[in-house]
């Protein structure tokens, strides 16, 4: 892997609920919470192959609770939706953040198709 491609700042600005990623050779990128949610490469969202994706819905508002290395060529990034499984390697973040705007296109391509909301199924629920 090239060394251009691991990051030398991140930074998660809380207030932003953003990853911003920093790079040697000037380039940066922002990465949303909830765009890294949808696109984690954790089986639970990428499937075991071809086709067996899980589309992520309703994570609008998921922010990150944690961010933890992953030897030296990976990061852990923990959700407040409990998702926690997918290692985001050096690799992958910058290929997600070079494509950002392909890969979120697609997922409301995906979204749409499948009829499903970026918005949270809210239940309301009532003490007696």
């Amino acid at each position: 892997m090239s060394q251009s491609r691991v990051p030398v700042k991140i930074n998660y600005r809380k207030k932003a609920n953003l990853l911003e990623l920093g790079y040697a050779d000037g380039e940066s990128f922002e990465l949303e919470a909830e765009f890294l949610r949808v696109n984690s490469p954790s089986a639970e969202v990428k499937g075991h192959g071809e086709g067996s994706e899980v589309l992520q819905v309703g994570k609008k508002y998921v922010t990150i609770t944690d961010i933890q290395p992953a030897g030296s060529y990976a990061i852990k990034i923990c959700f407040d939706d409990g998702h926690d499984s997918g290692l985001f390697s050096w690799e992958y973040l910058y290929e997600i953040g070079r494509h950002k705007e392909a890969f979120w296109q697609d997922y409301l391509r995906r979204m749409k198709e499948a009829g499903a909301s970026r918005e949270p199924l809210f239940i309301s629920v009532k003490q007696l």
